[in-house]
């Protein structure tokens, strides 16, 4: 079966960085459109950053110019570079893959930006 997991969380301080990672397995990465997404305590998900088959990445107005959303099809692996990282970044991030009528999301990984 498809699975996707992610890595990579962890409890930072302000202004400090992380790198999620996504490895997925079972299904025909380089189709996918990829995307992370988060959810903080008592809020709903909220999209972060997605990218395309070809590569094109899109991001979220409080998250642009900080994330850098990047894809290996060969390692079948999308990552999350999250710089200059605020309180309000804190949540646990989710991985999800998107193609035609699949959609699969992974079990999340915690990011906490505390001092």
């Amino acid at each position: 079966q498809v699975q996707l997991v992610e890595s990579g969380g962890d409890l930072v301080q302000p202004g400090g960085s992380l790198r999620l990672s996504c490895a997925a397995s079972k299904l025909t990465f380089s189709m996918y459109t990829m995307y992370w997404y988060r959810q903080a305590p008592g809020k709903e998900r909220e999209l972060v950053a997605g990218i395309s088959a070809g590569g094109s990445a899109n991001y979220a107005d409080s998250v642009k110019g900080r994330f850098t959303m990047s894809r290996d099809n060969v390692k079948k692996t999308v990552y999350l570079q999250m710089n200059s990282l605020k309180p309000e970044d804190t949540a646990v991030y989710y991985c999800n893959a998107r193609w035609d009528t699949n959609n699969y999301w992974g079990q999340g990984t915690q990011v906490t930006v505390s001092s």
